[in-house]
């Protein structure tokens, strides 16, 4: 990793005072850029920071996801998005007609749903754990079988 260190406590890696990842952006292959462009802006309440032949930037409170029509990885990606508030995000997205896969629920990690976007991207949106029951992973059965 270079001459820096590990920031403990900071979750970074720093040279010096620096940190040395600026951001993470994600880049989806969409099948029809002009469809997920409409989906992302109208539906899931995401601005437009710049277009390009065959991709775009789209943002929601100044956190990026590109979209590249035809190139750049493979149909199916998962992302998990942390919001302030799932519940009222999950309203204001039922309300303008997102596709929901899976309603709010409790996991241990987080409170959170799913939507799918047009090329059948996952987009898990996720709060703090609420208190109560929560739902146990399919995951961890899969883990323990294998």
């Amino acid at each position: 990793m270079g001459s820096g260190q590990w920031a403990v406590g900071s979750g970074q890696w720093a040279v010096g005072s620096r940190r040395m990842i600026e951001n993470i952006t994600p880049i989806l292959r969409v099948d029809d850029l002009e469809a997920s462009k409409r989906y992302y802006l109208d539906t899931l309440g995401f601005s437009l920071d710049w277009e390009a032949p065959y991709m775009i930037s789209v943002s929601r409170d100044a956190r990026a996801i590109m979209l590249c029509e035809g190139h750049q990885g493979h149909r199916g990606t998962w992302l998990w998005i942390g919001v302030e508030d799932a519940d009222a995000l999950f309203a204001e997205l039922t309300t303008k007609g997102a596709v929901i896969r899976d309603p709010p629920q409790n996991f241990a990690w987080a409170y959170e749903f799913q939507v799918e976007d047009p090329s059948g991207h996952v987009l898990r949106f996720g709060s703090e754990p609420k208190p109560g029951p929560r739902r146990v992973s399919q995951i961890a059965f899969i883990h323990e079988a294998s």
